[in-house]
């Protein structure tokens, strides 16, 4: 018998995920760089606008500074602002980013595991 929950439940979670906008995605981000220790600074005025447009929006940038390694990450578009962040801060967010990742894949998990559909009036497969 071919099992369809899991297909079903896959394609639940996709499309839900898809519903998400792209600022909705570059907000999550944002609030996961300033959980992991990010500092964000405005670009208010004409000389930081101009640097934060050198730099590739919504990417990471890796920076040295003598023997300091800068994470720098511009945002042009929803808060017109740069987020820097040193060795500690990235190896926090990615492990955050990890954390999110793998709640997710286990939600989806769940959500294929699921078994509230009864095929069996339409017979066997």
């Amino acid at each position: 018998m071919i099992r369809l929950v899991p297909i079903v439940a896959l394609g639940a979670v996709v499309a839900v995920s898809a519903c998400q906008t792209a600022q909705q995605s570059v907000q999550n981000k944002e609030d996961l760089l300033a959980a992991a220790g990010f500092t964000l600074q405005p670009a208010n005025t004409p000389q930081r606008v101009a640097a934060m447009r050198k730099l590739p929006p919504h990417k990471f940038v890796q920076q040295t500074s003598g023997t300091n390694v800068v994470y720098v990450y511009a945002d042009p578009s929803i808060c017109q602002c740069v987020y820097f962040g040193n060795q500690e801060a990235w190896s926090n967010y990615r492990a955050m980013v990890f954390e999110k990742r793998l709640a997710d894949e286990r939600q989806m998990t769940a959500l294929m595991n699921q078994n509230t559909f009864d095929f069996g009036p339409w017979g066997p497969w």
